[in-house]
Protein backbone atom coordinates (compact mmCIF):
# COMPACT_ATOMS: atom_id res chain seq x y z
CA UNK A 1 0.00 0.00 0.00
CA UNK A 2 1.21 3.55 -1.08
CA UNK A 3 1.80 5.63 2.02
CA UNK A 4 0.60 9.08 1.48
CA UNK A 5 3.09 11.68 1.95
CA UNK A 6 2.66 15.85 3.12
CA UNK A 7 5.63 18.18 1.58
CA UNK A 8 7.59 19.75 4.22
CA UNK A 9 8.42 22.72 1.99
CA UNK A 10 12.11 23.20 2.89
CA UNK A 11 14.09 22.88 0.06
CA UNK A 12 15.72 19.54 -0.56
CA UNK A 13 14.07 17.44 2.61
CA UNK A 14 11.57 15.79 0.48
CA UNK A 15 13.77 13.96 -1.31
CA UNK A 16 15.40 12.86 1.76
CA UNK A 17 12.47 11.51 3.25
CA UNK A 18 10.50 10.04 0.18
CA UNK A 19 8.65 13.00 -0.20
CA UNK A 20 7.95 14.16 2.51
CA UNK A 21 6.21 13.20 6.16
CA UNK A 22 3.73 10.24 6.56
CA UNK A 23 0.24 11.85 6.81
CA UNK A 24 -1.01 12.38 9.73
CA UNK A 25 2.49 11.52 11.35
CA UNK A 26 3.92 13.48 14.64
CA UNK A 27 7.28 15.15 14.26
CA UNK A 28 9.54 16.53 15.93
CA UNK A 29 12.35 19.42 14.81
CA UNK A 30 15.25 20.22 17.84
CA UNK A 31 17.46 22.40 18.30
CA UNK A 32 19.86 25.09 20.44
CA UNK A 33 19.30 28.73 20.10
CA UNK A 34 19.13 30.19 16.67
CA UNK A 35 19.56 27.00 14.84
CA UNK A 36 16.17 27.68 12.48
CA UNK A 37 13.76 25.71 14.18
CA UNK A 38 11.43 28.17 14.45
CA UNK A 39 11.95 29.48 10.28
CA UNK A 40 11.87 25.13 9.41
CA UNK A 41 8.21 25.06 11.35
CA UNK A 42 6.23 27.94 9.74
CA UNK A 43 8.05 26.75 6.24
CA UNK A 44 6.36 23.52 6.91
CA UNK A 45 3.15 25.43 7.41
CA UNK A 46 3.40 27.73 4.82
CA UNK A 47 3.73 25.13 2.59
CA UNK A 48 0.28 23.80 3.37
CA UNK A 49 -1.12 27.59 2.36
CA UNK A 50 0.43 27.09 -1.13
CA UNK A 51 -1.56 23.81 -1.70
CA UNK A 52 -4.52 24.14 -0.17
CA UNK A 53 -3.68 22.86 3.84
CA UNK A 54 -4.63 24.96 6.40
CA UNK A 55 -2.28 25.06 8.95
CA UNK A 56 -2.76 26.14 12.86
CA UNK A 57 0.61 27.19 14.81
CA UNK A 58 0.34 26.60 18.46
CA UNK A 59 2.92 28.80 20.82
CA UNK A 60 3.87 29.32 23.98
CA UNK A 61 6.83 31.70 23.20
CA UNK A 62 6.25 33.58 20.23
CA UNK A 63 4.46 37.48 19.73
CA UNK A 64 2.55 37.76 17.01
CA UNK A 65 3.42 40.91 16.25
CA UNK A 66 7.18 40.16 16.04
CA UNK A 67 6.60 36.49 14.25
CA UNK A 68 4.30 38.26 11.45
CA UNK A 69 6.87 40.81 11.11
CA UNK A 70 10.13 38.50 11.04
CA UNK A 71 8.38 36.03 8.32
CA UNK A 72 8.10 39.02 6.35
CA UNK A 73 11.34 38.52 4.91
CA UNK A 74 10.82 35.14 3.58
CA UNK A 75 7.82 36.45 1.47
CA UNK A 76 5.40 34.73 3.71
CA UNK A 77 2.75 37.25 4.68
CA UNK A 78 0.92 35.23 7.34
CA UNK A 79 -1.85 38.02 8.92
CA UNK A 80 -3.19 37.68 4.87
CA UNK A 81 -2.62 33.79 5.35
CA UNK A 82 -4.54 34.53 8.59
CA UNK A 83 -7.26 37.07 6.96
CA UNK A 84 -7.74 34.21 4.31
CA UNK A 85 -8.31 31.59 7.08
CA UNK A 86 -5.57 29.34 5.65
CA UNK A 87 -3.22 30.33 8.79
CA UNK A 88 -3.78 30.40 12.73
CA UNK A 89 -1.80 31.93 15.22
CA UNK A 90 -2.78 30.92 18.93
CA UNK A 91 -0.91 31.91 21.36
CA UNK A 92 -1.27 29.77 24.70
CA UNK A 93 0.70 29.52 28.22
CA UNK A 94 1.77 25.36 28.78
CA UNK A 95 -0.98 25.62 31.58
CA UNK A 96 -3.94 26.14 29.17
CA UNK A 97 -3.03 23.46 26.95
CA UNK A 98 -2.47 21.25 29.97
CA UNK A 99 -6.31 22.34 30.66
CA UNK A 100 -7.00 21.66 26.76
CA UNK A 101 -5.94 17.53 27.54
CA UNK A 102 -8.02 17.37 30.58
CA UNK A 103 -10.88 18.55 28.66
CA UNK A 104 -10.05 16.87 25.28
CA UNK A 105 -9.66 19.36 23.02
CA UNK A 106 -11.49 22.35 23.56
CA UNK A 107 -10.79 25.79 21.40
CA UNK A 108 -7.93 24.38 19.48
CA UNK A 109 -10.37 21.27 18.22
CA UNK A 110 -13.42 23.53 17.21
CA UNK A 111 -11.13 25.62 15.03
CA UNK A 112 -9.33 22.62 13.03
CA UNK A 113 -12.86 21.28 12.20
CA UNK A 114 -14.01 24.90 11.31
CA UNK A 115 -10.96 25.75 9.43
CA UNK A 116 -10.45 21.84 8.11
CA UNK A 117 -6.90 22.44 9.58
CA UNK A 118 -4.37 19.61 8.22
CA UNK A 119 -0.91 20.66 9.09
CA UNK A 120 -0.50 21.59 12.83
CA UNK A 121 3.14 23.34 14.91
CA UNK A 122 3.53 23.49 18.82
CA UNK A 123 6.49 25.87 19.52
CA UNK A 124 7.29 24.71 21.57
CA UNK A 125 6.97 21.24 23.28
CA UNK A 126 9.81 21.86 25.91
CA UNK A 127 7.85 24.18 27.44
CA UNK A 128 4.58 22.32 27.58
CA UNK A 129 6.69 19.54 29.63
CA UNK A 130 8.02 21.45 32.14
CA UNK A 131 4.79 21.57 33.71
CA UNK A 132 5.69 17.94 34.62
CA UNK A 133 8.47 17.08 37.12
CA UNK A 134 8.22 13.79 37.20
CA UNK A 135 8.97 11.55 34.50
CA UNK A 136 6.17 9.42 34.15
CA UNK A 137 3.69 12.61 34.20
CA UNK A 138 5.83 14.33 31.70
CA UNK A 139 5.58 10.58 29.58
CA UNK A 140 1.38 10.48 29.82
CA UNK A 141 1.03 14.06 29.35
CA UNK A 142 2.67 13.64 26.02
CA UNK A 143 1.20 10.52 25.07
CA UNK A 144 -2.45 12.49 25.87
CA UNK A 145 -1.27 15.13 23.33
CA UNK A 146 -0.08 13.01 20.97
CA UNK A 147 -3.70 11.00 20.69
CA UNK A 148 -5.54 14.28 20.58
CA UNK A 149 -3.48 15.42 17.52
CA UNK A 150 -3.85 11.87 15.95
CA UNK A 151 -7.89 12.40 16.25
CA UNK A 152 -7.79 16.01 15.10
CA UNK A 153 -5.88 13.90 11.52
CA UNK A 154 -3.34 16.91 11.73
CA UNK A 155 0.29 16.57 10.09
CA UNK A 156 2.35 17.68 13.50
CA UNK A 157 5.68 19.05 13.59
CA UNK A 158 6.75 19.96 17.05
CA UNK A 159 9.63 22.22 17.86
CA UNK A 160 11.73 21.09 20.87
CA UNK A 161 14.35 23.52 22.64
CA UNK A 162 17.85 21.92 23.65
CA UNK A 163 21.35 23.33 24.65
CA UNK A 164 23.27 23.90 21.66
CA UNK A 165 25.78 20.12 22.27
CA UNK A 166 24.49 17.27 20.29
CA UNK A 167 23.91 15.34 23.10
CA UNK A 168 21.51 17.13 24.83
CA UNK A 169 19.63 17.64 21.79
CA UNK A 170 18.87 14.22 21.10
CA UNK A 171 18.67 13.70 24.59
CA UNK A 172 15.84 16.03 24.56
CA UNK A 173 14.44 14.65 21.43
CA UNK A 174 14.40 11.23 22.32
CA UNK A 175 11.83 12.38 24.88
CA UNK A 176 9.33 11.97 22.96
CA UNK A 177 7.08 9.24 21.18
CA UNK A 178 6.87 10.44 17.88
CA UNK A 179 7.39 9.25 14.37
CA UNK A 180 10.34 11.71 13.18
CA UNK A 181 13.10 13.63 14.70
CA UNK A 182 14.83 15.88 12.95
CA UNK A 183 17.94 17.21 14.43
CA UNK A 184 18.92 21.22 13.67
CA UNK A 185 22.95 22.55 14.55
CA UNK A 186 24.02 26.06 14.56
CA UNK A 187 27.33 24.97 15.98
CA UNK A 188 30.82 26.02 16.24
CA UNK A 189 33.28 24.58 14.22
CA UNK A 190 37.46 26.12 13.97
CA UNK A 191 35.98 29.49 14.96
CA UNK A 192 32.99 29.52 12.58
CA UNK A 193 29.51 29.08 13.08
CA UNK A 194 27.99 26.44 10.96
CA UNK A 195 24.62 24.94 10.20
CA UNK A 196 23.59 21.70 10.26
CA UNK A 197 20.61 18.87 9.65
CA UNK A 198 20.62 15.34 10.68
CA UNK A 199 17.56 13.31 10.28
CA UNK A 200 17.67 11.06 12.97
CA UNK A 201 14.01 9.25 12.41
CA UNK A 202 11.55 8.76 10.17
CA UNK A 203 9.41 5.72 10.86
CA UNK A 204 8.60 3.97 7.68
CA UNK A 205 10.62 6.07 5.81
CA UNK A 206 14.63 5.29 3.95
CA UNK A 207 16.81 8.03 5.18
CA UNK A 208 20.72 9.41 4.68
CA UNK A 209 22.19 8.11 7.98
CA UNK A 210 24.14 11.65 7.13
CA UNK A 211 24.59 15.12 8.45
CA UNK A 212 23.91 17.81 5.95
CA UNK A 213 24.48 21.75 5.48
CA UNK A 214 21.87 23.59 5.37
CA UNK A 215 21.39 27.71 5.13
CA UNK A 216 18.52 29.99 5.49
CA UNK A 217 18.00 32.13 2.15
CA UNK A 218 15.41 34.45 1.34
CA UNK A 219 12.89 32.12 1.19
CA UNK A 220 13.59 30.08 3.91
CA UNK A 221 15.55 26.71 4.79
CA UNK A 222 17.11 25.18 2.35
CA UNK A 223 19.71 21.75 3.20
CA UNK A 224 22.34 21.41 0.65
CA UNK A 225 22.04 17.68 0.08
CA UNK A 226 25.19 17.41 -1.73
CA UNK A 227 27.28 18.79 1.20
CA UNK A 228 27.88 16.49 4.27
CA UNK A 229 29.02 17.93 7.69
CA UNK A 230 31.67 16.13 9.64
CA UNK A 231 31.90 17.42 13.03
Amino acid sequence: MKVSRVTTGIYGLDKLIEGGFKKNSTNLVAGGPGSGKTIFAIQFLVEGVKKGEPGIYITFEEKKEKLYDDMLSFGWDLAKYEKEKKFVFLEYTPEQVKKILTEGGGLIESVIEKLKITRLVIDSISSFTLLYQDDLMKKEASLALFELIEKWNCTALLVSQAETSQDTIITAALEFEVDGIILVYYTKVKGKRIRAIEILKMRGTKHPNKTFSFEITSKGVAIKTGEVVVF
